[in-house]
């Protein structure tokens, strides 16, 4: 018999506590109705239980999803805690008690609002991440190419690819801003690390004129007869313009925190113990 109510459980923020959590609740024969993320998480005082992360535990639920759910379903929980969705572990939670239940039938269960739910913020990031493989713009500074996005979801996990393969004699990074998180790629390794600031330095006279020129091609290859603001609004949204050479209104890309110039940046904050986004390739 589960119970539980109004039991609130707490975890690490990882992708393997939350599946930990998962564990816990059927170890323990309970149901929380909310799942904290330290970001949610008040003080000491706040009346949450604490769960371990427990990777052998994690482990295990991870692999139940693919033999008692389908590997569909393991794509979507995966790709689901990658989401900017405010309640997505409760989601995910909900999402495999129904999946343990019904089986692999819990995927086309779409009048099911916590399936609807899922997918749709699942789509959300899939459709941010497909953008920003083109919105992404790439400043050098000395030999490393240094791009700075805002997205909300956490694309990074899914751009890493499409980057790595396309750029791999390169040195570079991506600096999401709003996650503090970087994807940094050097001699055919990558890793996707936790940030607390970056300051980029002075761009250098090359680079100002680079950036020009885009801007100056930008603007040329318009047709003016054809110029439907509200088409490329569609396309195109408001908000990753501030990162987009050839829209943004100022000629340096907007900065934040401190560093300096390393393989590119001084970065502050790595957190390996953290390896919910650790990415090799």
């Amino acid at each position: 018999m589960f119970d539980g109510a109004d039991l609130t459980y707490a975890y690490d923020g990882s992708f393997e506590g939350l599946m930990s959590c998962v564990f816990a609740s059927y170890e323990y024969k309970e149901i929380p109705v909310v799942i904290k993320p330290p970001s949610l998480q008040q003080s000491i005082f706040d009346d949450a239980k604490w769960i371990e992360t427990d990777t052998s535990k994690a482990d295990r639920v991870y692999n139940a999803i693919a033999v008692q759910i389908s590997l569909e379903a393991q794509e979507l929980v995966k790709l689901g805690f990658l989401t900017c969705a405010p309640n997505k572990e409760s989601l995910i939670f909900n999402f495999l008690r129904k999946g343990f239940k019904h089986g692999g039938k819990v995927m086309t269960m779409l009048t099911d609002d916590v399936v609807a739910d899922l997918h749709k913020a699942v789509r959300h990031l899939t459709s941010e991440s497909h953008k920003y493989k083109g919105f992404v713009r790439f400043s050098v500074f000395g030999e490393v190419l240094v791009a700075v996005i805002e997205p909300k979801n956490y694309v990074l996990p899914l751009l890493s690819h499409h980057f790595c393969d396309r750029y791999h004699n390169e040195r570079f990074m991506i600096f999401d801003k709003t996650h503090k998180m970087a994807l940094i790629y050097e001699a055919y390794k990558a890793d996707l690390i936790f940030v607390e600031d970056l300051t980029l330095p002075e761009p250098d006279s090359a680079e100002v004129e680079y950036r020009r020129l885009w801007k100056q091609f930008y603007n040329t290859i318009a047709i003016e007869g054809r110029n439907n603001p509200r088409c490329r609004m569609t396309l195109m949204p408001k908000r990753y313009w501030g990162q987009m050479t050839e829209l943004a209104k100022e000629s340096k890309f907007p900065k934040s925190g401190a560093g300096d110039l390393g393989i590119g940046v001084n970065i502050k904050g790595y957190l390996p113990e953290n390896n919910a986004f650790r990415s090799k390739s």
